[in-house]
C-alpha cells in the first residue's frame, strides 16, 4: 500500500482501481509493471466478500467504484481486495492484532483487584520449583512461562484468560503451552452499528492530489503534524514544477517545508529562494535541509549547505531591511548561533555587510575599528541608526519591539497604538493590552486609525482569536481561570487566575464591530470571485466546535476535531477506550490507560486503572488488565469500558482518561502507539475484539510527551470535550490516585476555559460566510434535549439589510421568517436545497441535497455524504478564505 493512497483515502475517501496511468506503477506496487490479463467478470462471490469486509470496517462502495471493481479481470480482484481492506484497516487501527491481558475481557475481570494482587504477590515471592502451588496446594501444576520464567500454576491461572504472565503481566511467547485457545461462549455478537464512509472511485492520484496540495499550501493557519506529513507525501507525487506553487504561501513553516523539499533537485534555485522574505524563513529552510522541523522544535544539528547555496542564503539575508533582520535574528538566538557555524557570515562581510552586522549584534562581537571587519561593521551600523546603536566596543539592538514595550510600560495609549500599527500581526495580538491603556469608553483615534489600516493585513488566525477573546471582555470574570497553550512540540496547558478588570462595554463593542466587519469584508471578497450561493444550510451544533487553533501540536487523528470542541457522544451506553503500542526491540515499555472520575464539584470519586480494574458497584468502568511489555509483532492493547448510565447513577459526573508511560519512555521512541474510543451497542454480549466499525476516534501518541489527556467526558450530559493536551511527567500523573487533586484542577480549568465563549466557533465562522455570500440561510436547529424534535429554521435577508445585521440575527438564533418542525429536519433541509448552489456546513454528514452543487463542510462521516458535485472543504480551508 502506498502512502499517497492512504492520504487520499483519509482526505477524499477515494480509492484507485483499474489500470494505473501510463508510466505509473499499479496501485500499491512501487515496482512498476502491468496488471495481468484475464477474463472480465461481473459481480460475483469475490466482490460480495470484499463489499462485506469493507462494510464491517464502516466503508461502503459508491456506484462508480462498484462498477470498476466488477469490471476487474478475475485474477486481479484478490490483490485489490487485500489492498482496499488493508487501507481501511490502516485508517481505523485494525491492521494490528489487538489482544489485551485478559483475553476474555470484560467477562473474566475480577471485581476485587486487591484479591488478585495478593495472589500475584504470594505466588511471585513464595512459589518454588518442584513444589506444590502456594495458592491451591496442588502438585505438578506449576511450570515457568516464557520469557519471564515466573512459576505459574495452571489450575489457579487459566491460560485461556491471559495473554501475558499472570504475575508480572509481560507478554508470553505465543508458543508457550500455558496459553490455551479462547472458546467462544454465550450468544453471538450483535451486528455493529456506526457511520459509513462512502468510498469513491479515483483514476489518477496525481491529479487528485493537486487540489489537496493547493489547499494545504494556501491554508492560512499552521499545519498539524498530520497535514505536514501529508504535504510531504503529496509533494512527492505532484509534478516537479515550481510554477505550480501558489504565488503566496501564507504560513512560513509550510513555505520552508515546501522549499526544503523542492530545493535540492531544483534546476533554478533563484525562483525558490526569492520566496524567502524574512530571516526566520532562511533559518526554517536551513532546519528542513538539515532534516529537522520547520517549526524549529527541536533544533536539528545544522548541516553545511554547500558554498554556492551558503552565499545565496547570505545574499537573501543581506537584502532584507536591516531593522527586521536584526529583530528576526534576535528572536531565535540559539538557533542562529548554531546556524552561523555553517554560514560563516564574517568571511564575506564586504559582500554581505548587513548580514554580518546582524550576527555581530547576535554574538555580542567585540568591534575593533582598526580591523577590516570592525571598520565595516561600524560603517554599516552608522548607516542604520533605526536598527542598532554602538555602545563602546559592542553593537547593540535598537528594535521596534523595545520601543513598543516602553510605550506600553509608560501607559501611552496613542504612542503604543501608533507603533503597534506598523506591524498588523502584533497589533491584533496586543489588542487587549492596548485597550487596557484606555481611560474611557471611547476608542483613541490613534488605535482606531491603526486598526483601519492594519486589520486588512492581519493574519486570519490572530484575527479570529482576537475576535473570540475580546467579545467577552466587557464581562467581569475576575477569579475565573484563563488557560494558555505555550509553543512546543506537543500541546501543554498552563492556567492562571483572571485578574484583568473588565473593559468598558462601548469600547469592546466598537472594536468587535471593526473585527467582524473585516471578517465579513474578506469573506465577501472571496465570494465575489466564486459567485454567490442560492442557499446556505447550517447546523446549529457547530456552536460546539471551535475554529482550529494551535494546529502545530494537534494529534494525528482519524477525525481532525479542533481542540476545545465538544462532541455529543455516540448512541449506546458503552464507550470503549483503547490503547495500543509496540515497543522497540530491546526496550521494554509499559504504557497505561487510566480513567479518573469526579463529581460535579470536581471531587475525586474513584478510578479505573491497573490498580483498580473495576469501578462502581454496577461495574460501570472495567479495565482489561495491565500489560507491562509490548514486543513485536503483537504489541500490547488495553481497554477500558465505560457504561455511561451506570457511572452517572453511581454519582460520577466527569471522567478524565489518561494515557501515560509508566517507565517514562517518550511516545516518540515507540515503534507504534495510538489510542481512541469506540461506541459499543448497549445490548448484546461484548468481548475483547477490536471492531473497526465501532471506532469513532483514533489518534497517534507522538512527541517527547509521556502523559496525554485526550478528552474530558461529561457523563450526565453525554458530551466529551476534546482537549488533546499533554501533561508534564514531573507532575506525578503516572500515579493517578495520588495526584487526583492536581488532575482535577487541570481538567476543570480546561472545561471552564473552553466553555467560557472566548474562542471563535465554527458556527460563528460559517454564519459569517453564509451571510456574506447568500441572502437565504436554512438552519437545522438541533433539539436542546433528547426526545425533542429538530427543526428547520429559514432566514431571509430583508431589503437593504446589512450583512452584519443579517449575520447577527442568524448567530443569535433569533426567530426566523419560517419555522418547519418535522420528524426529520435533515431530510427537510435536503429537499429545500435540492438542485441549488449551496453551502453546507454540518457536524455530521446528514444532509444530501439531490442535484445540488457548491461547497460542503462536515466534520464526521454520516449517512448522507456530500455528492461529488459538492466540493468538500476542511475547517482549515474555511479559515484560509480569510487570507
Amino acid at each position: 500500500m502506498s502512502a499517497i493512497e492512504s492520504v487520499l483515502l483519509r482526505r477524499l475517501q477515494t480509492v484507485y482501481v483499474g489500470p494505473a496511468p501510463e508510466g505509473a506503477a499499479p496501485w500499491g506496487d512501487a515496482s512498476g509493471g502491468t496488471a495481468p490479463e484475464g477474463d472480465r467478470t461481473t459481480a460475483g462471490p469475490g466482490l460480495r466478500r470484499l463489499e462485506s469486509e469493507l462494510l464491517d470496517r464502516g466503508c461502503t462502495l459508491s456506484p462508480g467504484l462498484y462498477a470498476a471493481l466488477a469490471a476487474l479481470p478475475s485474477g486481479e480482484l484478490p490483490a485489490t481486495h487485500a489492498r482496499l481492506v488493508g487501507l481501511a484497516d490502516e485508517l481505523l487501527g485494525s491492521d494490528r492484532t489487538h489482544v489485551p491481558l485478559l483475553r476474555r475481557f470484560p467477562g473474566v475481570v475480577p471485581h476485587s483487584t486487591e484479591r488478585l494482587y495478593t495472589d500475584r504477590v504470594f505466588a511471585h515471592l513464595l512459589q518454588q520449583p518442584d513444589q506444590p502451588c502456594v495458592l491451591c496446594g496442588e502438585q505438578r501444576t506449576v511450570f515457568p512461562v516464557s520469557p519471564c520464567a515466573h512459576l505459574v500454576c495452571r489450575l489457579c491461572w487459566d491460560g485461556a484468560d491471559y495473554a501475558g504472565c499472570p504475575l508480572c503481566h509481560r507478554r508470553i511467547d505465543s508458543a508457550d503451552p500455558f496459553l490455551r485457545p479462547v472458546r467462544a461462549v454465550g450468544a453471538a455478537k450483535a451486528p455493529s452499528k456506526g457511520p459509513l464512509r462512502l468510498l469513491r472511485h479515483g483514476t489518477d492520484p496525481a491529479a487528485d492530489a493537486l487540489p489537496v496540495l493547493q489547499a494545504l499550501l494556501t491554508q492560512s493557519t499552521p499545519l498539524s503534524p498530520q497535514d505536514r506529513e501529508d504535504l510531504t507525501v503529496l509533494l512527492a507525487v505532484a509534478p516537479a514544477d515550481p510554477g505550480l506553487l501558489p504565488e503566496h504561501i501564507p504560513v512560513r513553516e509550510t513555505k520552508a517545508l515546501v522549499l526544503g523539499t523542492l530545493l535540492p533537485g531544483a534546476p533554478d534555485r533563484a525562483a525558490l529562494l526569492g520566496r524567502l522574505d524574512t530571516a526566520t524563513d532562511v533559518l526554517r529552510l536551513l532546519a528542513v535541509l538539515s532534516g529537522g522541523e520547520a517549526g524549529l522544535d527541536p533544533l536539528p544539528r545544522f548541516a553545511g549547505p554547500g558554498r554556492p547555496l551558503r552565499r545565496e542564503l547570505l545574499g537573501v539575508l543581506d537584502a532584507l531591511p536591516t531593522e527586521y533582520l536584526v529583530e528576526d535574528v534576535l528572536r531565535h538566538p540559539t538557533a542562529w548561533k548554531r546556524a552561523a557555524e555553517t554560514l560563516h557570515p564574517f568571511e564575506q562581510h564586504g559582500r554581505h555587510p548587513r548580514a554580518a552586522l546582524a550576527f555581530a549584534v547576535l554574538r555580542g562581537t567585540t568591534v575593533t575599528p582598526g580591523t577590516p571587519l570592525g571598520a565595516a561593521l561600524l560603517e554599516t551600523a552608522a548607516a542604520h541608526p533605526d536598527a542598532v546603536r554602538v555602545e563602546g566596543s559592542r553593537i547593540r539592538p535598537a528594535t521596534w519591539a523595545g520601543r513598543l514595550e516602553q510605550a506600553l510600560a509608560d501607559g501611552d495609549a496613542g504612542a503604543a497604538a501608533a507603533l503597534a500599527g506598523q506591524r498588523p500581526g502584533e497589533l491584533v495580538r496586543r489588542l487587549d493590552h492596548l485597550l487596557r491603556l484606555h481611560t474611557g469608553p471611547e476608542l483613541v483615534p490613534a488605535l482606531e486609525k491603526a486598526l483601519e489600516r492594519g486589520l486588512p493585513k492581519a493574519g486570519a488566525g490572530p484575527l479570529l482569536s482576537a475576535l473570540g477573546a475580546l467579545r467577552v471582555r466587557a464581562e467581569d470574570r475576575r477569579g475565573s481561570r484563563r488557560v494558555f497553550f505555550p509553543a512546543g512540540q506537543v500541546a501543554s496547558a498552563q492556567s492562571v487566575t483572571e485578574v484583568r478588570p473588565p473593559l468598558p462595554e462601548r469600547l469592546v463593542a466598537a472594536v468587535v464591530a471593526l473585527l467582524e466587519a473585516e471578517v465579513l469584508r474578506r469573506l465577501a471578497a472571496a465570494g465575489a470571485e466564486a459567485g454567490p450561493y442560492d442557499l446556505a444550510v447550517l447546523d446549529s451544533a457547530l456552536a460546539d466546535l471551535t475554529v482550529p487553533f494551535g494546529e502545530r501540536t494537534a494529534a494525528k487523528a482519524l477525525v481532525a476535531v479542533p481542540r476545545g470542541s465538544v462532541q455529543t457522544l455516540p448512541e449506546g451506553e458503552v464507550l470503549r477506550l483503547f490503547l495500543h503500542w509496540t515497543e522497540p526491540e530491546g526496550m521494554r515499555t509499559d504504557l497505561d490507560l487510566s480513567v479518573a472520575f469526579f463529581d460535579a464539584d470536581w471531587n475525586f470519586t474513584g478510578l479505573c486503572d491497573y490498580t483498580n480494574l473495576v469501578h462502581g458497584p454496577d461495574r460501570g468502568a472495567v479495565h482489561s488488565g495491565d500489560l507491562t511489555s509490548a514486543p513485536a509483532p503483537l504489541g500490547a492493547t488495553e481497554y477500558v469500558d465505560l457504561d455511561l448510565a451506570a457511572l452517572a447513577a453511581h454519582g460520577d459526573v466527569y471522567a478524565v482518561p489518561l494515557v501515560f508511560s509508566f517507565n517514562n519512555v517518550p511516545f516518540e521512541e515507540l515503534t507504534d502507539a495510538f489510542a481512541g474510543f469506540m461506541a459499543l451497542p448497549v445490548d448484546g454480549p461484548r468481548d475483547a475484539s477490536y471492531d473497526p466499525r465501532t471506532v469513532r476516534q483514533r489518534f497517534d501518541l507522538t512527541g517527547r510527551s509521556r502523559v496525554c489527556m485526550p478528552m474530558v467526558v461529561d457523563l450526565t450530559a453525554r458530551r466529551a470535550l476534546w482537549t488533546d493536551v499533554h501533561l508534564p511527567p514531573s507532575g506525578g500523573y503516572q500515579s493517578v490516585r495520588s495526584h487526583a487533586d492536581e488532575l482535577a484542577v487541570v481538567a476543570s480549568d480546561l472545561w471552564e476555559s473552553f466553555g467560557s465563549g472566548t474562542r471563535t466557533s465554527l458556527w460563528d465562522l460559517t454564519v459569517w460566510r453564509a451571510a456574506a455570500r447568500t441572502r437565504e440561510v436554512a438552519v437545522v436547529r438541533r433539539a436542546a434535549l433528547p426526545g425533542l424534535l429538530d427543526e428547520l429554521w429559514l432566514y431571509r435577508a430583508g431589503d437593504g439589510e446589512p450583512v452584519a445585521a443579517f449575520a447577527a440575527r442568524i448567530a443569535a438564533l433569533e426567530p426566523p421568517q419560517e419555522r418547519r418542525p418535522r420528524t426529520d429536519a435533515d431530510t427537510e433541509a435536503a429537499e429545500v436545497a435540492a438542485g441549488k448552489r449551496v453551502f453546507l456546513a454540518l457536524v455530521h454528514a446528514s444532509v444530501a441535497p439531490h442535484g445540488a452543487s457548491g461547497t460542503a463542510f462536515r466534520l464526521f462521516p454520516g449517512p448522507a455524504e456530500p455528492a461529488g458535485t459538492l466540493a468538500l472543504v476542511s475547517a482549515g480551508e474555511l479559515v484560509s478564505e480569510l487570507g
